[in-house]
């Protein structure tokens, strides 16, 4: 109690016992007013409690991620609280209550809590831990547990209470405490954590070990079968860790750990605590992303560069969160910022010559790649720019449940260590390292520290106004992009022109270059539009901005300018086999052998032409000849497009593009489309919502050569044109899904209005609910033919955007391939088609797992006849929506199908064959 008033630390006592997935656990929390008013109400983080059903944050933020094993989960396999008791210090039970469905719980002092006073709380309460195939925390049956932030915490009080849910962010806000945990666990399993251990016994059936730890935030265990764990004494600390190399000697990484453990104390301070945790267990949480996704086989880093990265990515991370107790959720950018740029001083310092593709670089076929020649520090550039061009990145301070997934794993944190590596380019080296260990040492283990603390260590030792950093790098999402307008050289000097494409007032450096040699450097403030500066001349064959790509700018493709002239001063036209990263100083063409597929002209193999890199650029060409075997003849599309964005939220990005294609719909029968079209996307203020509207205008221009030996079955004219216009509103939830257009289509021969609505929702019984309504009437019809109605289950496709394998086929395999559009039925019907109007519903639901029934129905209207019902239903495999799906019909207006000859030539199937749509499937929960 003397420890706690006087030091203003809470004071943390649990009795946890271990058995199975649950922790039966007795807890006394000496919680300290640290503040300058009374409380009447306390609150604690029940992180736990996260798992315990479908609607809590982290269960939602799941959903937006496409991840649904949390809803589907089974009760054994969810984690809660249960809370029994809580009681004051007199024995006298006091009120408590969970915040509606949150990880928060709060408890009704009897009395008010006055400023520096103590008062002593007991909880009793069991721990139902989750499944840890959630967020890898929790319970593995067989294997063993991962447990923290597993026992109830102390929330902060900062003039107003913390309340943060648990969201997987690894972003506990808590009060620091004095925590000792007498825990006692299953005989079979063997202990590592992040506390100091004592007093370890065992007894029949059981062990005892007891924890404890000062100024700590959360303890941290890991229980596993096998005793993995070893043990590196360096001065002050231990360096308790799993983590390991195959082919990297034991002793060798010994003197790795060391290595790592001096660097950090040099140029952070020393580590306070005893015992340092790194485990495999966090790296998992937070890899290398690019090395930690190629199989261990192909991984073209050195054992020991690969041993030591992997370290200090996660001993810096265990680091900076065990002593730097600023808010996780809305200031993790300060800690991000000093930890990638010690991972980037450390390959400066250590690795100098390591390139991005390790090993891979130097092999015949790689080695010509720009992704090959660039260094490794390069690829937080590289991958912090891929969200910018995308026009998703998000200002360094955003909140950390706001970041999408894509900033919050890997972007931001990147961003910060670039910010830290710009300051300390423009202001030196020193300056920068110095300000870190200042606030490091001045700032670890404080309860109350901030990011305006780091800014005014950092004010302090600069000698240079740095408030754009903080303003405009941190505070904001602008783009940085400098361009070179103009130069003139004399004998002695060079005078060139540098104007600010994006308006972020921040400092460019610029230098020059005589045969690839750095003669000159020069850094420029200011620079609110343009700005002309004049420079000596020593030399210099060409002046280059950023040449050393300190700055992550938006676009370096325009940083630089030839002093040889006009014609020298144009890009080299490099022709490259697949998709590279960007070269400034090329125009790059990709080419890459591709075959697709039709049944009327075969396999087709041809070469794709495309100038489109990893990173997103405004103006795109793709074109793809191919080669018709079956026909002998050329086919393929082309496309050009420009994308302009504009704001993040609102109307967000206007897309300009003509695009073409030929191809065969049946024998010596060719089709070609050429369509200019123009779209504006808009999207809400929330950037994790998956909700998107679009509006589309093109006109779609169709040619048609057809053999003459079915020319008798054309009825319409060859060659036509349709003036398209559609707005999209889609929200792609994958518990609630959302979509409906409004389409209107012209021609000299029709005019049509479509709307269609289309909704998923997975119920809290797991019962799901597929649901799309269909509408068409045509406004204006002339046509006497089919072609133009609206089709039950196979539309004829005039406008050519759907993907048939045998566009034409009647019978066969091929016409048994269905793209559910226009009325969506699965059933073969008679007389199919509306030259009227038409409306359809389509229902399903899930039987067992993929296994659905479905029912559609409808009425459908031609010119001169009777209205018509239609129905079918029959069962779906729903293997995989909208890319894989398997149709059986069972019933409809052609009676019990399931009974009738043939049965197999009414099965229906939905397949999708383009690398990118599945592609994106896989990519759709990270962008």
């Amino acid at each position: 109690m003397f420890c706690a008033s006087s030091w203003g630390q809470h004071k943390n006592e649990l009795t946890a016992e271990l058995d199975d997935r649950e922790i039966k656990i007795t807890q006394k929390i000496t919680y300290v007013n640290q503040s300058s008013e009374g409380l009447s109400v306390l609150y604690f983080n029940d992180w736990n409690h996260a798992y315990s059903n479908k609607n809590t944050a982290l269960a939602k933020r799941f959903a937006e991620e496409f991840n649904r094993s949390l809803h589907l989960a089974k009760e054994r396999e969810r984690g809660f609280t249960d809370i029994r008791t809580v009681v004051a210090e007199d024995y006298v039970g006091l009120d408590w209550e969970r915040l509606g469905n949150r990880d928060i719980i709060s408890v009704t002092l009897n009395e008010v809590l006055q400023p520096n006073d103590s008062i002593q709380l007991f909880f009793t309460y069991h721990v139902q831990l989750p499944d840890t195939k959630f967020t890898s925390y929790g319970y593995t049956p067989g294997f063993g547990y991962n447990l923290k932030n597993w026992y109830l915490t102390p929330a902060v009080y900062n003039g107003e209470w913390k309340l943060y849910d648990n969201m997987n962010l690894d972003d506990l806000y808590t009060g620091v405490t004095e925590t000792t945990i007498n825990l006692t666990y299953p005989e079979r399993l063997h202990l590592a954590t992040n506390f100091n251990g004592s007093s370890a016994s065992k007894f029949p059936g059981g062990q005892f070990i007891q924890l404890s730890g000062t100024d700590r935030k959360s303890c941290e265990i890991i229980l596993s079968t096998i005793d993995r764990f070893t043990k590196h004494r360096i001065e002050n600390v231990t360096v308790t860790t799993d983590l390991d190399s195959n082919k990297y000697d034991e002793i060798y990484q010994g003197i790795s750990v060391s290595k790592i453990v001096h660097f950090l104390q040099e140029n952070l301070g020393e580590y306070p605590h005893e015992n340092l945790l790194v485990s495999e267990f966090d790296y998992s949480r937070s890899p290398l992303y690019g090395v930690n996704q190629l199989p261990s086989f192909i991984r073209p880093y050195e054992e020991q560069f690969q041993f030591e990265m992997k370290f200090l990515k996660t001993a810096i991370r265990s680091y900076l969160q065990e002593t730097l107790f600023l808010n996780p959720r809305t200031e993790r950018w300060v800690n991000d910022a000093i930890g990638y740029y010690l991972m980037i001083k450390f390959v400066e310092d250590h690795y100098p010559d390591q390139k991005l593709a390790g090993k891979l670089s130097k092999i015949w076929g790689i080695k010509g790649f720009h992704l090959a020649q660039m260094e490794f520090n390069e690829q937080y550039t590289l991958l912090s720019m891929l969200p910018a061009r995308k026009n998703i990145d998000q200002a360094l301070n955003t909140r950390n449940d706001s970041l999408i997934k894509f900033n919050e794993k890997i972007a931001n944190g990147y961003k910060a260590g670039l910010g830290m590596s710009y300051l300390s380019e423009y202001l030196g080296e020193k300056k920068i390292d110095s300000s870190i260990t200042a606030f490091y040492k001045n700032f670890r283990l404080k309860p109350k520290v901030t990011a305006l603390d780091f800014r005014k260590t950092i004010e302090r030792f600069s000698n240079k106004d740095i408030h754009w950093f903080f303003e405009e790098y941190v505070a904001t999402d602008k783009k940085i992009d400098f361009t070179i307008n103009k130069i003139e050289k004399t004998e002695d000097s060079i005078s060139l022109t540098i104007k600010n494409k994006r308006g972020t007032n921040v400092p460019i450096s610029l230098f020059g270059l005589q045969n690839d040699s750095v003669v000159s450097q020069y850094w420029f403030t200011n620079i609110d539009t343009s700005k002309t500066v004049t420079v000596p001349r020593n030399g210099e064959d060409r002046m280059v901005l950023n040449y050393d790509q300190k700055i992550p700018e938006f676009n370096q493709r325009n940083n630089w300018k030839t002093l040889n002239g006009f014609f020298s001063s144009n890009k080299k036209l490099k022709f490259q086999f697949f998709k590279d990263t960007e070269d400034p100083y090329y125009n790059q063409v990709f080419y890459v052998p591709i075959a697709n597929f039709n049944i009327y002209d075969g396999i087709t193999p041809g070469m794709r032409l495309y100038n489109k890199t990893f990173l997103e650029r405004p103006f795109q060409y793709d074109i793809s000849p191919t080669y018709s075997f079956l026909e002998r003849t050329m086919v393929g599309k082309a496309s050009f497009s420009y994308r302009k964005y504009h704001n993040k939220t609102g109307l967000y990005v206007s897309n300009y593009s003509i695009s073409g294609s030929t191809s065969h719909f049946q024998v010596n029968s060719r089709f070609s489309t050429l369509t200019p079209a123009v779209s504006f996307g808009w999207r809400p203020n929330d950037l994790l919502s998956n909700r998107r509207q679009a509006l589309l205008f093109r006109y779609r221009n169709v040619f048609r050569s057809i053999d003459t030996n079915i020319a008798d079955e054309i009825d319409t004219d060859p060659d036509y044109g349709v003036m398209n216009v559609r707005f999209t509103d889609v929200d792609n939830n994958i518990l609630n899904y959302r979509s409906w257009f409004l389409d209107a289509q012209h021609s000299s021969d029709f005019t049509k209005l479509v709307f269609e609505m289309e909704y998923r929702k997975l119920f809290q019984s797991n019962r799901q609910l597929n649901f799309r309504f269909f509408a068409g009437k045509f406004l204006r019809n002339k046509t006497e033919s089919d072609f133009f109605s609206f089709a039950l289950d196979r539309p004829t496709d005039y406008m050519f955007d759907l993907a048939y394998l045998g566009r034409s086929e009647s019978s066969g395999i091929y016409s048994q391939q269905i793209i559910i559009a226009e009325g969506g039925f699965k059933s073969k019907l008679e007389n199919p088609f509306a030259n009227d109007w038409i409306v359809t519903t389509n229902a399903s639901t899930n039987i067992w797992r993929w296994v659905e029934a479905y029912g559609d129905l409808g009425f459908m209207k031609s010119k001169g006849a009777d209205t018509r019902f239609v129905y079918d239903s029959g069962i779906r495999l729903n293997l995989v929506t909208d890319y894989f799906e398997l149709y059986f019909p069972v019933y409809s207006n052609n009676g019990w199908e399931i009974a009738q000859d043939n049965y197999a030539q009414h099965i229906r199937f939905v397949v999708t064959l383009s690398p990118k749509t599945l592609v994106g499937l896989f990519t759709r929960k990270w962008l």
